[in-house]
C-alpha cells in the first residue's frame, strides 16, 4: 500500500500541494514570524509556495494575518520575501519566452 502524501494549501494561491513542495511560515511562541524551511520549528504554521508572487498575494489578501490572528508589519513581509528569494536562488526573470 503506497504511503499517503500529506497535502497543504498555499495561503497565497490557495492551491493544494504536497507538503514538501511548500514552505512553512511559522509564528513562534515568542511571536516572531519567520520561514521554516525544515518544517520543524515550534509554533503555528501556514504554508506558501516557493513563488514570491504567492507571498505578495498573501500580503494583499491578509492571509497570514488571518492564519496567525495577529497583525503582521510590512517589514516582516519584506524579510520573508528576502529569505524566499535567497532560498529559491536565481530565477529566469527577465527572460523573454
Amino acid at each position: 500500500m503506497p504511503k499517503k502524501i500529506p497535502m497543504r494549501q498555499c495561503v497565497g494561491c490557495r492551491t493544494m500541494k504536497p507538503k514538501r513542495e511548500l514552505i512553512r511560515v511559522v509564528n513562534s511562541p515568542e511571536g516572531v514570524v519567520s520561514l521554516d524551511f525544515k518544517g520543524k520549528n515550534p509554533g503555528r504554521g501556514a504554508y506558501i509556495c516557493y513563488d514570491p508572487e504567492c507571498l505578495k498575494k498573501a500580503q494583499k489578501t491578509r492571509a497570514l494575518e488571518r492564519a496567525f490572528d495577529k497583525p503582521i508589519p510590512s517589514d516582516v513581509y519584506a524579510g520573508l520575501e528576502a529569505q524566499l528569494l535567497a532560498q529559491a536562488g536565481p530565477k529566469k526573470e527577465g527572460q523573454s519566452g
